[in-house]
């Protein structure tokens, strides 16, 4: 794959302040090797590829629907093999044209890509750099932070508010020439939803030139209103969207960003990637299903309640989550009880350096989630 910047990339890029020397990292982000950088992805960052888990063992820690693809999306699946020896572009325009249609958006601002990784590395590249600031909540996902100090760009980490919420005043006020403001709602990790009249706020009172990325991957968990609008209505705004979460398609590689024509093509020109035809034809077939986003809420909701039922009458402290994972407050290092839960073979999620005691529960089967209550009710005692 052509890796190589363009000479109009090579101008953006020092004009925004980079050195010449950056580019061979900027180069990096865009080429097929980007899945070994160590940003890439949750598995990289939760470093699951480290993990040799044993048979049985309970893996609730990477924020994975372990509900998988519905049965439409596999029969597609299995339809598609046939077809692996060739690009068959005209699947990831299936999904184009249905979430456009979905979304209420021209076409052309719908842009599908393997995941939504690569988009928010993208739009790293893109849009920030030593003098345009990467603004982000903390804690929060870490994947576009680490993509902007790989490149050598500064990154803003701006404390969550008193609920939990993104802080969109200190986040607009963070830095006055910011190149990209990053909410993930709701948020990873604590699965808190930051209201939509702040968004609109933030997106209506940032910085000028500054571009807000909402990272809608767990949107659909929570029931909470889309913002597409924002997109429809030619704002300064890129929302990510993925298929890994309700969809249960982290393998299949299938997601999407929405924005307006001029900022999806500064994004697309550091990408040189290719949709998987399967995963496409998975992506279109569970969009087809009308029914699969509110069922699988209200079973994923059910199992997330009664977890923290458990908590509260064994008086854990844990942030309340209206996603498909959450924050216990364990009152120790972290990585103790994540230890002594994989000594019970329950391997639970990673620790946020801001808040060292607490530790990422995601939500699994309900079989798996009673397992998890047994182990840490044996680590805690």
């Amino acid at each position: 794959m052509n890796t190589v910047l363009t000479e109009e990339q090579r101008r953006d890029i020092v004009k925004r302040g980079f050195s010449r020397r950056s580019f061979g990292r900027i180069a990096a982000v865009m080429g097929a090797g980007a899945a070994s950088l160590p940003f890439y992805n949750e598995a990289a960052l939760a470093q699951l590829s480290k993990v040799d888990a044993p048979e049985g063992a309970v893996m609730i820690n990477a924020n994975e629907n372990p509900l998988g693809p519905c049965n439409e999306a596999r029969e597609a699946v299995a339809r598609m093999i046939p077809y692996g020896g060739r690009y068959r572009y005209s699947e990831g325009d299936k999904v184009q044209q249905l979430l456009a249609q979905q979304e209420g958006l021209k076409q052309n601002y719908v842009r599908i890509h393997p995941g939504s990784s690569g988009p928010l590395h993208q739009a790293v590249v893109a849009f920030t750099s030593p003098s345009r600031p990467f603004v982000t909540g903390d804690p929060g996902y870490e994947a576009g932070e680490r993509a902007a100090r790989f490149i050598g760009a500064k990154v803003l980490r701006v404390p969550l508010n008193k609920k939990y919420e993104h802080d969109v005043r200190a986040m607009a006020a963070a830095a006055p020439d910011a190149g990209l403001i990053y909410l993930c709602n709701p948020n990873n990790p604590t699965g808190t939803l930051t209201p939509k009249s702040d968004i609109e706020w933030l997106v209506a009172n940032k910085p000028k030139g500054a571009v807000v990325m909402i990272d809608e991957a767990y949107t659909h968990l929570s029931g909470a209103p889309f913002n597409s609008e924002l997109v429809a209505a030619d704002k300064d705004v890129i929302i990510l969207r993925t298929f890994s979460k309700i969809y249960g398609m982290a393998g299949l590689r299938a997601g999407a960003s929405l924005a307006r024509p001029d900022l999806q093509d500064k994004i697309s020109g550091y990408s040189t990637t290719m949709m998987p035809i399967t995963g496409m034809a998975a992506a279109s077939a569970s969009l087809q299903v009308k029914s699969l986003v509110p069922e699988r809420r209200k079973i994923i909701a059910d199992v997330r309640e009664n977890v923290f039922e458990f908590l509260e009458k064994n008086n854990f402290t844990y942030i309340p989550s209206v996603s498909n994972c959450f924050m216990i407050n364990v009152k120790r290092p972290g990585g103790e009880i994540i230890a002594a839960m994989r000594n019970e073979n329950v391997y639970i999620g990673r620790v946020w350096p801001s808040w060292p005691t607490h530790v990422r529960v995601t939500v699994g089967l309900q079989d798996e989630m009673d397992k998890f209550k047994i182990a840490f009710r044996k680590v805690m005692a």
